[in-house]
């Protein structure tokens, strides 16, 4: 995530003060990503050091308040105009958790697995709640929360799939190494708890 484009893209709507950027970023993503306020104020040093923001003084409260320079913007439009770069690909702890785990003798490949779909799958009623709630009673600002609900949708979506195809390459090793094969009972997983095509809706 880049704090110092979101903090600029923010800057660019109006002069705010490190508090403010906070606030902002967190009601307009749903706090979805909270920001440190370390973090903002960091962000804001490093921004005026290469003079993509300047100091406006203070809001008479002690505040210093910031807004964005000419360069500011111009960075700004740059990172909205451009794709998200994938040159590496950011950690996944689960992915790396269970590549580790098949590599290591006696951790349970599948009790891993299993407790992690009844994790996800929780996780993707809450989202789908909660983007029910949000569509339901349409507000200002509620379109950037969907937006973002959506995504955590769909990766979660993705995550059930993939941990699925896990569980499925572990039962093919587990039989062409001649082994019993015992898959996991859905105990613990939540009714209803299989996503759809139609979870968005």
């Amino acid at each position: 995530m880049s704090i110092r484009h979101s903090l600029l893209a923010l800057l660019q709507d109006q002069p705010r003060y490190g508090y403010q950027l906070r606030v902002e970023f967190e009601n307009r993503t749903g706090a979805t990503w909270p920001l440190n306020i370390g973090q903002v104020y960091t962000t804001l040093d490093r921004l005026e050091r290469d003079a993509l923001v300047a100091k406006e003084g203070d809001d008479g409260e002690g505040h210093v308040v910031y807004s964005i320079t000419a360069a500011g913007t111009a960075e700004v439009r740059g990172w909205f105009a451009a794709p998200v770069e994938r040159n590496n690909p950011p950690r996944n702890e689960l992915a790396i958790k269970l590549a580790l785990a098949v590599t290591l003798p006696g951790v349970d490949v599948q009790a891993i697995i299993q407790a992690q779909r009844v994790a996800s799958i929780r996780a993707l009623q809450d989202y789908t709640r909660a983007r029910r709630d949000a569509a339901g009673t349409p507000r200002t600002g509620d379109t950037a929360w969907l937006l973002v609900l959506d995504s955590l949708i769909f990766q979660t979506e993705a995550e059930v799939r993939w941990l699925d195809l896990c569980e499925a390459r572990m039962v093919q090793q587990a039989q062409a190494a001649g082994q019993a094969v015992t898959r996991p009972s859905s105990a613990g997983v939540p009714e209803e708890a299989t996503p759809t095509a139609d979870t968005r809706r």
